[in-house]
């Protein structure tokens, strides 16, 4: 018998995220059945969303998220020992997985097998070639619709989805201003990334230096975090800017009863005639394919480059998760069981 472990939710997060909000326990598993497969966790995925989308579930579920696993077991021959998926399984060591089954399905996605990547990481398939590099490319190109030589802004760009977006839209010949929290983040975007500017917001006022950056104002805006340094941004767009919305963290753990406040946006999106839209990256699910090979494509020609930083030991995924929310990983944050 194989005993799994799993974080189990036994109290909703309200404001920031506090240990006794999960319990770590242990199960042992069934025998497998015709059809189904075990997997050994590998690198687990910690993301904003998950903040907020745990709240969807009830008291009891498993604490959610993606992850990639090595198929350790199986009476499936489509999937075969050795192999890996990807799938929102959770926050567990061990799985028994069911292809046909909705169990593990998120928002219509089902555990898959992923392409071998060589020598590359595993891990990659939750970073720049999963819902990350997704995010990054669909959210950029099918939405802000960049033109070359235009100015995009991107905040949390010292984060997974950010600091993708920022390589694209310099691949695609754009001028590129990066939002983050850290001097270390903001070296790494500019002389690493090739980034053309990069703001701390903690130390500098975003206002000033944005106006500097770009004194003729911004086309596009990726927004990754929301509130007042959004609002902030919107005032200094052109007329027919574009605005891509793929979160906003400087909210997710606020009181829902007492959000943060933000200087009134109207006005700006009237008079400049600006375009804003929200997003989820399943909603390209059937040309998942086109973003991976894509960004497949670009890591093997130099031209994007990824961090990721992992933390190891499955014990450890909640401390992984609210340094996370906290803004203390460069790139993609994750978990090597």
């Amino acid at each position: 018998m194989v005993k799994a472990k799993r974080f189990v939710v036994v109290k909703h997060f309200q404001n920031d995220p506090k240990p006794s909000d999960l319990q770590l326990v242990e199960e042992e598993l069934p025998v497998l059945q015709n059809g189904e497969f075990l997997v050994q966790a590998e690198y687990l995925s910690v993301d904003p969303y998950m903040r907020v989308y745990t709240q969807r579930y009830p008291i009891g579920v498993t604490m959610i998220g993606s992850q990639v696993a090595k198929i350790i077991e199986s009476k499936n021959t489509e999937f075969p020992v050795g192999k890996r998926i990807i799938g929102h399984l959770g926050w567990r060591t061990h799985t028994i997985v069911n292809p046909y089954s909705s169990e593990y399905d998120f928002l219509g996605i089902k555990p898959a097998l992923v392409p071998d990547i060589k020598d590359l990481s595993p891990s990659l398939h939750l970073g720049v070639l999963g819902m990350t590099g997704s995010s990054a490319y669909f959210g950029l190109l099918d939405i802000c619709k960049p033109k070359q030589g235009e100015v995009l802004v991107v905040s949390g760009a010292g984060g997974a989805v950010g600091s993708h977006v920022g390589q694209i839209a310099k691949i695609l010949g754009l001028a590129v201003i990066g939002i983050t929290d850290s001097d270390e983040k903001c070296k790494w975007l500019v002389e690493e990334l090739g980034f053309d500017y990069a703001v701390d917001y903690k130390t500098e006022d975003v206002e000033v230096c944005l106006k500097k950056a770009a004194p003729k104002g911004i086309d596009c805006y990726f927004d990754n975090v929301g509130g007042e340094i959004s609002t902030i941004v919107i005032y200094q767009m052109k007329n027919y800017g574009r605005i891509a919305a793929c979160g906003s963290i400087s909210a997710y753990s606020a009181d829902p009863s007492s959000l943060p406040k933000s200087t009134i946006l109207q006005p700006q999106f009237v008079f400049n005639r600006l375009k804003m839209e929200s997003f989820l990256v399943t909603d390209w699910h059937d040309r998942w394919h086109e973003s991976v090979q894509k960004n497949l494509q670009w890591i093997h020609e130099g031209k994007l480059l990824y961090r990721e930083t992992i933390t190891k030991g499955f014990e450890n995924m909640f401390d992984a998760f609210v340094g996370m929310l906290q803004g203390k990983n460069i790139g993609k944050a994750l978990v090597q069981a």
